[in-house]
């Protein structure tokens, strides 16, 4: 017969095993399929359109750390990822600095689509351009000891850089002999440096022959005024990719018309300036999350129509689910308009 030490001791070690289990965290990030979020509760147009009969939803994908028992679980299901750290996060970022890279990427995907919705629906909009800020410096490459996390650049060459779309297309293309001048602004003085460009580090997986001068996830910063005023509560959902479903839900608000027509109305991708429809990462796992809250259509980056595009992610996704749900193929926020304009009302 087993004594009463040996019984406690065993529970102490298996105590012990199942708090290891829990409580250490791999190198890695693991995700699964979120919940779709109703816009119309989380974004408010002063004065606009609130007789929604159907709904445009956000789509989102949990995330984080992954322990052992994660890291075994998402094996067991397609929709359940596990992504080295290196994949996500830059060589030494913290947590804290992970996430709020991650909120200042929603931050600016909702400001580019309310100028989107607001520009498409004829409102107005006044921009008070205050520069490209700084906020993450790749160790080792040109900027790193130059400029400064906060710093603002407000010029590449002499020429004026106001958005960080700008700034990326004035320096790609560089060479590795080539320099450029840079303007920017630190504590309220404008400051000049020669910056010349290297390869990015191997972990960030970047093309072979491109080079960069050592800057990442720089963001536009503006004061944008809008007429009228709209506000959006996002506090727990960060990174840029639900930017075409909150223009829609704008441009919805700001008409006087419902163009939803009745439908639940789902969705994901990131939205440029010009309404370009961008990528984004775990579509698959997004038509799930649609699929669970009832929408009966789901708009996904069509990316010109590439061979591993997010829309054709998405269909196989739905097709190996079994939804009725319809997945939609968008390049621009026009064609997504285009589409909705051609339902029939909802009987």
């Amino acid at each position: 017969m087993m004594s009463g030490s040996k019984i406690k001791k065993r529970w102490i070690v298996l105590i012990l095993l199942l708090l290891f289990v829990q409580f250490y965290q791999l190198p890695y990030y693991y995700s699964q399929p979120g919940g779709a979020k109703v816009l119309d509760e989380v974004i408010a147009v002063e004065g606009g359109f609130t007789e929604e009969e159907g709904s445009f939803m956000l789509t989102t994908v949990q995330m984080g750390k992954a322990n052992l028992f994660f890291y075994a679980w998402a094996h067991l299901s397609p929709y359940r990822m596990i992504y080295p750290e290196e994949q996500l996060r830059y060589e030494g970022e913290t947590d804290d600095e992970y996430q709020h890279r991650q909120i200042m990427a929603m931050t600016s995907s909702q400001e580019v689509a309310k100028i989107v919705a607001y520009e498409a629906a004829g409102k107005i909009v006044e921009y008070e351009h205050k520069g490209v800020l700084v906020t993450t410096l790749i160790e080792g490459m040109p900027a790193h000891d130059v400029l400064q996390m906060g710093d603002h650049i407000v010029a590449v060459d002499g020429e004026q850089i106001v958005t960080s779309e700008q700034l990326i297309e004035t320096l790609q293309g560089k060479t590795q002999t080539e320099t450029v001048e840079i303007t920017y602004i630190r504590d309220g003085l404008e400051q000049t440096a020669e910056l010349g460009f290297s390869p990015f580090p191997e972990e960030m997986n970047a093309p072979e022959d491109r080079v960069g001068i050592g800057i990442s996830a720089p963001v536009t910063d503006r004061e944008v005024t809008f007429e009228p005023n709209v506000t959006i509560d996002t506090s727990q959902i960060g990174g840029p990719s639900a930017g075409l479903m909150f223009a829609l839900e704008i441009y919805n608000q700001l008409l006087e018309a419902d163009i939803t027509k009745g439908y639940d109305i789902a969705g994901t991708g990131t939205i440029n300036e010009d309404g370009m429809v961008g990528r984004i990462g775990g579509a698959a796992q997004k038509v799930v999350a649609a699929d669970k809250a009832g929408a009966r259509y789901f708009f996904a980056p069509n990316e010109g129509g590439a061979y591993n595009s997010n829309y054709l992610e998405a269909v196989e996704a739905a097709s190996d689910i079994g939804t009725d749900m319809e997945v939609i193929a968008v390049d621009t926020f026009e064609e997504a308009i285009n589409f909705l304009q051609s339902l029939p009302e909802k009987s």
